[in-house]
């Protein structure tokens, strides 16, 4: 009996819906839009948030970065410790050793020299960034073997002239997978091509040990060939630079033990350096600011696109008093006839919920269509998050129920007799 009650009341509800579609699309399109909305923003939020993260945990949640930098001071003063005409700054054989050996959390070290060279391949030319480091680069620095090997550290203690190019600046010099034990030019010297492997493009404002022009020689080979410093010639000037190392990176045994690992070879640097002519990136503390604007970005876009669900959900009630007005006279029938007031409340109220579950649902394709449309046309990432789907459909729903519980209750308090004379 009870279960025909609620067939009827749904019956009566949709039959109202059907008998105006139009005005029921254009009741839904709030819904519609607030959904749609919804969801597309915090997809193009999502997108962008991933692809900064995921940058920044290639650069390892375990690991630290230490780069040289020219003092400030020096770059406006133009002055720095000077030997022989030559400024010398940066980080040193030293500090990787200490750190290496004085700090029990670190794991391993990859020193690096950086210097750029032009490369030559048979009869193509370019321009390559040279980097000297050990085999622990690789395992720090982790992107994708595509042919041959890494050098190992055999090949650092008998300084072997071999190199392993990226795969950009393997195709700038028409190099492919037979190009593996062939040599190349670099500077002036020949380096036999062990290994080929993928490059790394970072996003906006981020900065990765790699680049996608690299060639990889072991540092010990990088020495003999290059010297014991680098040195610059700085464009528009004669000043000669020196510096030992261009980076170090750090890899620590357990990802708690990053924050205090950090301020103790801050510390340690701070000691041994007169000036700051260096720069850290801790990539977990990257990580963890990401995630936290990413939160907060996704609570002001999800804050402002909750708007035109609002916006939405005041159309529906609107609608729906409306309704009740010119449905007074059907309400009083209803009720002179036996129906109880929670049979017009439940009436009503489906009425409200079929309009914002529709608009819901129709807005999830909305949602959805949006980020995958901006994805073709402008390859700018998008993530559709499980979340905002059920969140948005919950809310539509709800808002179908508060927003249609005050015209439903509003409809069921009228008066029979004076629903009867209501013309």
């Amino acid at each position: 009996m009870r279960n025909s009650r609620i067939k009827r009341n749904i019956k009566l509800g949709l039959k109202d819906i059907l008998l105006h579609k139009g005005r029921s699309v254009l009741t839904s399109l709030g819904v519609v839009f607030g959904v749609g909305s919804v969801i597309a923003m915090l997809s193009v939020g999502e997108g962008a948030s991933e692809q900064a993260m995921a940058q920044i945990r290639k650069l390892g949640s375990n690991n630290i970065l230490l780069s040289s930098a020219k003092p400030t001071e020096d770059v406006n003063s133009g002055s720095t410790k000077k030997r022989a005409g030559i400024n010398i700054y940066g980080l040193q054989y030293d500090d990787e050793l200490r750190i290496r050996e004085s700090f029990p959390h670190v794991k391993r070290t990859a020193p690096a020299r950086i210097l750029r060279k032009p490369a030559r391949l048979g009869k193509k030319n370019t321009e390559l960034r040279v980097v000297g480091t050990t085999q622990e680069w690789f395992r720090l620095v982790k992107r994708p073997l595509l042919a041959g090997r890494f050098f190992n550290r055999q090949d650092v203690l008998n300084v072997d002239a071999v190199c392993v190019l990226t795969e950009h600046g393997a195709r700038k010099l028409l190099a492919n997978d037979s190009t593996i034990g062939r040599s190349v030019i670099l500077g002036g010297d020949y380096f036999k091509v062990v290994g080929i492997i993928e490059g790394d493009e970072a996003a906006e404002g981020i900065q990765t040990p790699d680049l996608k022009t690299d060639a990889y020689i072991p540092i010990t080979t990088y020495t003999g060939a290059y010297g014991e410093s680098s040195y610059t010639r700085r464009a528009g000037s004669h000043t000669l630079e020196r510096v030992e190392l261009h980076n170090i990176i750090i890899e620590v045994d357990d990802m708690e033990h990053v924050p205090s690992t950090a301020i103790a070879v801050e510390a340690m640097l701070k000691r041994f350096h007169k000036k700051v002519d260096y720069e850290m990136n801790v990539p977990l503390a990257l990580l963890r600011q990401a995630e936290e604007s990413k939160r907060m970005f996704n609570i002001v876009l999800g804050s402002i696109a909750g708007i035109s669900l609002l916006v939405g959900g005041i159309g529906i009630m609107n609608i729906m008093l409306a309704s009740v007005t010119e449905r007074t006279r059907e309400i009083g029938i209803r009720r002179a006839i036996g129906a109880k007031r929670s049979q017009i409340v439940i009436q009503f109220l489906i009425e409200t919920v079929v309009l914002s579950g529709l608009g819901g649902m129709i807005g999830i394709l909305v949602g959805v269509f949006i980020p995958w449309a901006i994805t073709k046309l402008t390859e700018m990432p998008t993530v559709v998050p499980l979340y905002s789907v059920v969140l948005s459909l919950g809310v539509s729903m709800t808002i179908g129920v508060v927003f249609g519980l005050y015209p439903a209750i509003r409809a069921a308090q009228l008066d029979p007799i004076e629903a009867l004379r209501h013309e």
